[in-house]
């Protein structure tokens, strides 16, 4: 999931540049559909009034062997669309999408941290949602509009490297799961 909607954001990027390197055995696919999650509301997570939209995240996240956030930061934290969607997939509380799956958070900012403190905050999300948070797999890329002004991340050979890293550390935790 890619927490900036914006086309053509140095998240989207990094995570186009995430699908084009992983590594042989592990399909890596971008959930698209944050923009037409609805804000949680607890009337609306009934049997019967779940939103289609929050049905399509939760079984496209409980398919998944593991879950990538990929975020910008916003104002120091997270962007809502991220955090709406822990939000549905953190219910019902206990059994949700997220409960045990191994996830992990990574992504750039224009700021000299890389986001660093969205990452922070999604992890803590993630934990209390029930997810498997791998606390280890970082990566913060600061000074995206910079660094990626006229390199795309896929044809940065340490955003590849750092990436199949993040990758391969996923795959170990999701096969031992």
């Amino acid at each position: 999931m890619v927490g900036s909607l914006r086309a053509g954001s140095t998240n989207q990027q990094l995570a186009e540049a995430t699908v084009l390197n992983s590594p042989e055995g592990v399909e890596v696919s971008v959930y698209s559909g944050l923009e037409s999650l609805p804000f949680y509301n607890e009337d609306h997570d009934v049997e019967g009034a779940v939103p289609a939209s929050a049905q399509a995240l939760r079984a496209a996240a409980g398919e998944a062997d593991a879950l990538l956030l990929i975020s910008p930061e916003y104002n120091g934290t997270m962007p809502a669309v991220l955090k709406n969607a822990i939000d549905w997939l953190s219910r019902p509380f206990g059994t949700g999408a997220v409960k045990d799956k191994p996830s992990a958070v990574i992504g750039t900012a224009f700021g000299q941290y890389g986001g660093v403190w969205a990452q922070d905050e999604a992890r803590k999300a993630l934990t209390i949602a029930g997810a498997n948070v791998l606390e280890d797999v970082k990566l913060s890329i600061p000074n995206s509009v910079v660094r990626f002004a006229e390199l795309h991340p896929k044809d940065d050979a340490e955003v590849v490297g750092q990436v199949a890293e993040v990758l391969a550390n996923i795959r170990t935790v999701a096969e031992a799961n």
